[in-house]
């Protein structure tokens, strides 16, 4: 790794820049030095398809400077702007310092416009139209991707309408899933209940308590060894939220419903992230998202 950090890479990058720019300017002083004797009808000498000839004129003026011009160009740009190595330039730009003061004015132009929401709660948020228009389009530009427009999910991302969270779904907790984002983890569990068949009775009682279709001699069979999952779902599978460990009695399935999405589940276990956006919205942008978000599934006495 230390022969990408070391110095020596700055000083061969400059170098080999510097190098280009004064070969270009050799290149340019020997073609201009050098003469080529022309014939009597001002020719190189060169004849193509018997009558075709190569004049022997100068190269205008004019082109030539514009060949100088380029390389002083090019030799002003290194001197202020990074593009030698190490060097910063003049000007210190970046891209990051760019993007940093972009963003800085975009803030300080839309200030009024959520200066209006700070001493509003999270309920009046969600009832107030101007509000949800701006929650909208932060939800369609940052969670649609994953949640979907109308925020119902899809597998293995979680319907946020339905009024099922895995975290809870108050204002706070909402606002806190946004700011740092959540990875929920189910570890495999076969070996901690028992043979394959065992797996297969844990999965029809796990279908048993939401009322689903099942076998109900295996889940009867499976009752004992759902012990094992009772540890983040509880003993009455209605889950634990300071886990993220989901509901299992409501008949919402997040990743797949019946005996085969469910056996796969207790084998292999399962990784779920979402990313935080702290980082990439303010805190008025969240304060309106999370009033957006919480509105999905609670409807406040002014929006009805």
């Amino acid at each position: 790794m230390s022969d990408f950090t070391h110095n020596f890479w700055s000083i061969y990058v400059a170098g080999l820049t510097l190098a280009g720019i004064i070969g270009c300017l050799l290149l340019l002083w020997l073609t201009a030095r050098k003469k080529v004797d022309s014939t009597a009808d001002n020719t190189t000498g060169h004849v193509w398809d018997e009558d075709l000839t190569e004049m022997n004129n100068p190269m205008p003026r004019w082109w030539m400077w514009l060949f100088v011009i380029t390389i002083v160009f090019g030799l002003g740009y290194l001197a202020v702007y990074p593009g030698l190595g190490n060097f910063a330039g003049k000007f210190g730009w970046t891209v990051v310092k760019e993007y940093q003061e972009e963003m800085q004015k975009g803030e300080a132009e839309i200030a009024p416009v959520y200066a209006r929401f700070a001493s509003m709660s999270t309920e009046q948020l969600a009832g107030d139209a101007p509000a949800m228009a701006i929650g909208e389009r932060l939800f369609m530009n940052n969670c649609a991707q994953c949640h979907g427009s109308d925020a119902h999910g899809s597998k293995g991302f979680p319907n946020l309408t339905d009024g099922d969270w895995l975290y809870g779904g108050t204002p706070e907790t909402i606002s806190e899933t946004i700011h740092n984002g959540r990875v929920g983890v189910m570890p495999p569990m076969a070996a901690a209940v028992g043979s394959s068949e065992d797996v297969r009775n844990v999965a029809h009682y796990v279908l048993s308590l939401s009322g689903s279709p099942n076998d109900s001699v295996r889940a009867s069979l499976g009752k004992a060894k759902f012990v094992a999952c009772a540890a983040c779902h509880g003993m009455d599978g209605k889950g634990n939220q300071a886990l993220g460990a989901p509901n299992l009695t409501d008949d919402i399935w997040l990743h797949g419903w019946g005996e085969a999405a469910i056996t796969a589940m207790i084998n292999n276990g399962k990784t779920n992230e979402m990313p935080a956006q702290a980082g990439k919205l303010t805190e008025p942008q969240i304060r309106v998202l999370t009033a957006y978000v919480w509105g999905k599934s609670n409807r406040p006495a002014a929006a009805r």
